[in-house]
């Protein structure tokens, strides 16, 4: 096995790894969700108790997407073509802008849940 193959297997592997991680964070973050969604549901009718589940799954999704965009990174690191490179930017782009969107709203559900804090 020569060097530039030992990194290639090598480099799958991280990004197997890392996708897994982004993966598992979202799965985790939308499963939390679901349940604070029943049990707050059952408890309470209101809307604003829904808020603060939808900032934390909005976090996880946040995290996730960051996992996701790091292995698109790594899968590219290992001699990339013209075409990956174009494929990365294209998936940064959107990604970057998923987060920047999910960023912001989350920072206007915390104002929002802030607001209600302090005016009950």
């Amino acid at each position: 096995m020569d060097v530039e193959e030992f990194l290639r297997h090598a480099d799958q592997v991280l990004v197997g790894v890392v996708e897994v991680a982004g993966a598992l964070v979202i799965f985790v973050g939308a499963l939390l969700a679901a349940v604070r969604f029943v049990v707050e549901g059952l408890r309470h009718r209101t809307a604003a108790v829904f808020t603060p589940i939808r900032l934390s799954l909005g976090r996880f999704l946040t995290l996730g997407l960051e996992f996701q965009l790091a292995a698109d990174i790594l899968r590219t690191a290992v001699s990339p073509t013209f075409e990956q490179v174009g494929q990365l930017a294209a998936i940064a782009t959107i990604r970057t802008a998923l987060n920047y969107f999910l960023g912001r709203e989350i920072r206007k559900e915390q104002e929002q849940v802030g607001e209600r804090e302090r005016n009950p």
